[in-house]
Order: C-alpha cells, then structure tokens, then sequence
C-alpha cells in the first residue's frame, strides 16, 4: 500500500492511501498520517480512499479513532471516493452515519465550513 499525504486549498490536510488497508505497516502508515495532521493542527482533513481497494476492522478502528480525535477539538474529517464494497461496510457498521462521506473530492472540500 502506499500513502500520500500533502495539503490542498484553504489549508486542507489530504491523505490519499491505495491499495488495501488490512492491518500492518499501510494501517500504522494511515493512523500516523492522520495523528501527524492533528499534531500540526490542521483543522480540516480530507481522507480520499478512491484508490482503495479494501479495508478491514483494523482499518475501520484507525478511521473512527481519527474521527473521533478531529470531533473531540471541534475539527472537521471527510471522505471522498468510497467506492461501493467500502461504502456497503460503512453502511453495514453503520459508520455511514458517522462518516460525512463525499463521491468527489471537489464535493468534499465544499462541505469544509
């Protein structure tokens, strides 16, 4: 798995993972790329997992402890780009009504406030 993370307009922290997101070194990568964007306090962060291919529980447990932290400071996590076995997840766990997820990115980064 390998895993972008850089910033995009009005200073929104984005994390681009690809591949599977199973537990290991691509889940540690995710859960650091998310704790380094709150340490440097970036209030807005985009997740973009158009170029994932699957996650598990794991994964699932690193994404809500994310949100959570963002939620605790009053800051803003979105997603864009599930595509439909992450989404049937999501709504599985119910997590599609944790999660404000976007189909674009461009609509994600609208819904920023």
């Amino acid at each position: 798995m390998a895993l972008k993370s850089s910033t995009i307009e009005n200073g929104i922290g984005l994390i681009e993972p690809a591949g599977s997101l199973i537990g290991g070194k691509e889940t540690d990568d995710l859960r650091s790329a998310i704790a380094d964007f709150a340490a440097r306090s970036y209030e807005k962060l985009l997740i973009d997992l158009s170029a994932v291919t699957y996650l598990n529980s794991t994964a699932i447990g690193v994404l809500v402890s994310g949100h959570t932290t963002y939620s605790k400071k009053g800051w803003q996590i979105k997603m864009c780009g599930v595509n439909t076995n992450i989404d049937s997840i999501f709504v599985v766990t119910k997590l599609s009504l944790v999660f404000d997820v976007y189909d674009k990115r461009q609509e994600a980064i609208a819904a920023f406030k």
